[in-house]
């Protein structure tokens, strides 16, 4: 990929994808690190003497027109107040107004149009509607990691249309997940956790071909456990998912990879901050009991590994650690990621990123990707539809 600076964008019109798909409660954005993630591209663009017109979406409009709830406005005030100057919005997507709006643009002007998927031709990748947005400017960069893996108008037909590059966030992005997938100083050790196997059992599989050590935790953790022929009570679990765990963990051993689960949980009757809770091994957690974090034993062993490793990958949290009951196996993961100076360590995933936040990690690690979804097909092995597109000769 060819990334903005080495393009000449003085004077010219750019038309910017980013990943604006951020949370909004009342009207009001609550957590900003998207808009944040893409300053670095936005502000080389208008420091080089370009205008930059912002093309996004949120939320999961019907796609039959403006929606008040998924408006880019509160998004566009944000983004204003951190580069200190105004965003306009353009209430119409792609027409006469829109290219009037467009062609007024002066160097250091930024305008955002409204949420593309208010028009159902960006999910469809429709090519009439990737070039009515190419007409709008002179170029086009895309840095919008966290919507990599979609194949829609914005995102890469647009990209036949003009010359196309990739942002600062996106080039970070496949650089450090390429790098750490083809050639990661070992020990590379991955940890796995959230409530799903069906989500990440193509993750696992993907891994277990790279990592020496593969963590498992998370409610995830419990499928696994029943394909060790454990009971693991009221815990949540995918039993039709029992012998896909089971493949992996024969694939694991057949790699030489160490797969870990736990070998202690903190186990309660319900899943509410008041419930009375203690610590079991993992050959005796109760019948009527739910596993809802990983025990201190297996804090110890999770973050004995960890501190070995020179590249480190975490993707979901090792407990219900919106609750102060279940969130120390997750808090401890974190700690021991960030006191690991000596690796390259990635986060990814909505969760784990809430997580190194929350308490406190969150400068004290190499990388955080904003994408789930394409950091995920990434890890998976699977080509990312934009990133293919970008590759074209500029």
């Amino acid at each position: 990929m060819q990334t903005i600076d080495k393009a000449a964008v003085a004077g010219k019109r750019v038309l910017m994808r980013v990943d604006f798909n951020v949370p909004i409660a009342d009207g009001t954005v609550t957590d900003d690190t998207r808009i944040r993630s893409s300053l670095p591209t936005i502000e080389h663009l208008l420091k080089e003497g370009a205008s930059v017109i912002l093309l996004a979406h949120l939320g999961r409009p019907e796609g039959d027109g403006y929606e008040k709830e998924y408006s880019m406005a509160p998004v566009a005030r944000v983004l204003g107040r951190l580069i200190d100057r105004d965003v306009k919005l353009v209430a119409h997507i792609a027409d006469e107004e829109t290219h009037k709006a467009a062609e007024t643009l002066v160097p250091g002007e930024v305008m955002m149009l409204e949420n593309l998927r208010f028009d159902p031709r960006e999910k469809q990748n429709d090519e009439a509607f990737a070039r009515e947005l190419a007409s709008l400017a002179d170029l086009y960069v895309n840095d919008a990691f966290g919507a990599a893996h979609r194949a829609h108008a914005s995102m890469a037909a647009v990209t036949e249309f003009l010359p196309s590059y990739a942002g600062f966030l996106l080039a970070a992005e496949v650089d450090y997940l390429g790098h750490m997938l083809e050639a990661p100083e070992r020990p590379f050790v991955a940890i796995l956790g959230g409530s799903k196997v069906s989500d990440k059992i193509q993750v696992i599989d993907s891994l277990l071909d790279v990592v020496d050590v593969l963590i498992i935790g998370g409610a995830m953790c419990f499928t696994f456990l029943l394909a060790k022929s454990y009971s693991v009570g009221i815990s949540l679990k995918e039993e039709e998912w029992v012998d896909p765990a089971a493949a992996m963990l024969n694939k694991a051993a057949e790699k030489g990879v160490k797969l870990l689960l736990p070998v202690d949980v903190i186990a309660a009757e319900s899943l509410t901050e008041g419930a009375t809770s203690r610590v079991y091994d993992v050959d005796e957690i109760p019948d009527d009991l739910m596993g809802l974090d990983v025990g201190p034993v297996t804090c110890e062993l999770f973050s004995k590994e960890i501190a070995a490793a020179h590249t480190v990958y975490w993707n979901g949290p090792m407990g219900v650690f919106e609750l102060k009951h279940f969130e120390n196996g997750t808090r401890q993961i974190a700690r021991a990621v960030a006191k690991n100076e000596a690796a390259t360590t990635v986060i990814g995933g909505g969760d784990s990123i809430a997580a190194v936040k929350k308490f406190g990690y969150e400068e004290q690690v190499t990388f955080i990707s904003t994408g789930g979804g394409a950091s995920m097909r990434m890890l998976e092995g699977k080509p990312l539809p934009c990133v293919e597109a970008l590759k074209r000769e500029v």
